[in-house]
């Protein structure tokens, strides 16, 4: 049974490979490469790609997962300490935008109910293009990135309204004081789902799920409640990605946030790389070849008055210029949700054909821009900083207040929390060594947590959890896990993370040490060397080998990379240059008691060693150790005496004397 679906996920699949290999070539931002092979595939190019709507729907699949994996990234705490970028930001940005397309729309003569419209349309800018640019960059919690953050998640919520006075504005609809009462208690009671959620209900939930240890229960855990959360705000009115945001903000509340992400991401790859093709499948190539000059020039200026609405809000903010304007060159395209309001102004005849070719084409073309953009943005930003501005601009009017907590750097990441793990980690402690633990037992996590050590629930075989750690800002990773596959992942996944931390593995036997160095492990300590040097350490101790022959012998092992136990038929200087020379001495222990013929009698007139070939080392005395007596010290009842003497001399003055 053929599935048209299939094949056009193939061919998108294949023409994405293929477009974005060739720019990676050009060194071009892998976004432009999905809105180029949506131009080639879509029905206004080839038209190689029939199912344009089930199309659009995997990326709406996408915007869902994007703002979930956001929302699991960020938290509440987070977001309450951004409330004045999203409440008094977010704001100007909108209204300011709006109020300058209104009256530029007015000016050449379009309605003044359209003009508004467009001013809807424009405000909005695409949260999954920033955000996904943000987080390449790993600019997320940098100042501009979170301002711009903070004003996107604004403008989310701002598309609600909007949606409500479309209708409105094209004189179809009106507000009654009983609809906005309805929708009021609809968004409190959201809010109140959001705060039981994060604080009781799901951190619960994810618990008993995490003590299963099967990933599959996890991962659809994971996205129901994803869903259920979307589906939920979706039926009060709200948008699906609002909805995703807020079930990620839910999640990101318990300590299984970052293994959820690291579960998460894969998918959202895949459908996020959908809306970026659904964008270009929408511009009309004819269209924009027939009107070129039209569309660059109302493109740029579209995107100079983004850049400067978004500049004007965070500068209002009391934001330094240099941060206000990375957020108004991060916010100056428009966004996904416009597409959407788009459509619905359409239906309702609130804008003409013409006018909604011409939106989506300098949409498309702002967005594809916005890689570029965002990389000129230092540049662009330091010229205009070069300039002659007041200083109370340039520095900001308010002191840039920064709530983030303090990243840890040259720090220790411990992977595994069990003998070893803790023994690494009593060790950091005592020496004042920052550090991170990550371990995959729910329990000891949720225990460990309440007695304040920094421990997080996730796989580390996942490179969203590894990154959590901030393992390209620590000095050493150590792996101390079990598993020998997990290990080997673990191994690949932190040298390609962090490339210049140090990283020492734990594994059990010698054969696993030659892959572990492959996959770039700096010291690989492999248990069965290590118990059998403790082991062979003793037998030469037990031999009287002088201490520092035995620790040299050792080291010399380790230094060699262990090579010196693989065979017993290798030569090897230290272990030939240890003599056994007393190999037929011992050291013994006589307990003292007050029937002992030693007892209240001195060393000397014992004549320990001239009758019996028995010498006397120390004498412990309760707690007191006597090293090397002479013949004047008397032997008192529960002395414990250590002697050196061959085997055979112990036995025999152990039975005649004690």
């Amino acid at each position: 049974m053929e599935i048209p679906l299939l094949k056009d996920i193939i061919i998108i699949f294949i023409l994405s490979i293929t477009v974005i290999l060739v720019c990676h070539r050009l060194k071009i931002p892998s976004i432009v490469g999905f809105l180029i092979t949506g131009i080639l595939a879509g029905p206004h190019g080839l038209g190689i790609v029939g199912a344009v709507h089930e199309v659009k729907l995997l990326a709406e699949i996408g915007i869902v997962i994007l703002l979930f994996t956001i929302g699991m990234e960020f938290s509440i705490k987070r977001l309450l300490s951004i409330e004045k970028i999203v409440l008094v930001g977010g704001s100007l940005q909108v209204v300011l935008t709006i109020l300058a397309v209104s009256l530029f729309a007015s000016l050449v003569g379009r309605p003044l109910n359209e003009a508004f419209f467009l001013g809807f349309l424009i405000s909005l800018s695409s949260t999954a293009i920033v955000l996904k640019l943000l987080q390449e960059k790993a600019e997320v919690e940098s100042p501009h990135g979170k301002t711009a953050l903070g004003i996107l998640i604004y403008q989310d919520i701002a598309i609600v309204p909007m949606m409500l006075m479309t209708p409105f504005l094209a004189g179809e609809g009106y507000f009654t004081t009983q609809s906005l009462i309805v929708l009021a208690l609809k968004i409190m009671g959201i809010i109140i789902l959001v705060v039981a959620g994060a604080k009781w209900i799901v951190p619960n939930i994810l618990y008993r799920v995490a003590r299963t240890r099967n990933r599959e229960i996890f991962l659809l855990t994971i996205i129901a409640i994803c869903l259920a959360v979307a589906w939920l705000t979706s039926g009060a009115g709200l948008s699906l990605a609002l909805g995703a945001f807020l079930a990620g903000l839910i999640i990101s509340e318990s300590e299984y946030s970052h293994q959820a992400v690291g579960n998460i991401i894969p998918f959202r790859d895949v459908f996020t790389s959908f809306f970026f093709v659904s964008i270009g499948m929408l511009l009309d190539v004819g269209f924009l070849l027939h009107e070129p000059v039209l569309i660059i020039l109302v493109t740029l200026g579209l995107l100079v008055l983004k850049t400067a609405t978004g500049t004007l809000a965070s500068i209002i903010l009391g934001i330094p210029l240099r941060i206000a304007l990375l957020t108004g060159f991060t916010l100056c395209q428009i966004g996904e949700f416009s597409f959407i309001l788009s459509e619905t102004g359409l239906e309702a005849g609130l804008i003409p054909e013409n006018i909604y070719q011409l939106f989506l084409a300098c949409t498309v073309i702002s967005m594809a821009a916005t890689p570029f953009i965002m990389a000129f943005a230092p540049r662009m930003t330091g010229a205009i900083l070069r300039m002659p501005l007041p200083e109370r601009l340039v520095s900001g009017f308010y002191p840039l207040s920064d709530q983030a907590e303090p990243v840890k750097k040259e720090h220790l990441v411990i992977i595994g929390f069990g003998v070893n793990g803790r023994n690494v980690a009593r060790a950091a402690e005592m020496a004042g060594i920052p550090y991170v633990i990550i371990e995959m037992n729910p329990e000891t996590v949720r225990e460990e947590q309440a007695q304040g050590l920094p421990i997080y629930y996730g796989d580390a075989t996942q490179e969203a959890v590894v990154t959590m750690a901030n393992i390209r800002e620590a000095r050493i990773a150590v792996v101390a896990i079990n598993d020998p596959a997990a290990t080997r992942r673990i191994a690949e996944v932190v040298r390609q993370q962090g490339p210049k931390v140090r990283l020492i593995v734990r594994t059990r036997f010698l054969s696993e040490m030659k892959p572990l160095f492959d996959l770039g492990a700096d010291e690989v300590i492999p248990e069965e060397f290590e118990t059998s040097v403790e082991i062979f350490s003793r037998v030469l101790a037990h031999y009287l080998i002088p201490r520092d022959d035995i620790e040299r012998f050792v080291a010399d092992i380790r230094s060699d990379g262990y090579e010196m136990f693989r065979g017993l038929s290798r030569d090897s200087t230290s272990l030939s240059s240890l003599k056994l020379d007393l190999s037929e001495v011992e050291i013994s222990t006589f307990r003292i008691t007050e029937d002992s013929s030693l007892a209240e009698e001195t060393l000397g007139r014992v004549q320990l060693r001239k009758k019996y070939g028995i010498s006397v080392l120390a004498i412990r005395r309760r707690s007191e150790i006597i090293y090397n007596p002479s013949a004047d010290d008397r032997i008192e009842p529960g002395d414990i005496l250590f002697v050196l003497g061959t085997p055979k001399a112990i036995s025999e003055g152990a039975a005649e004397l004690l």
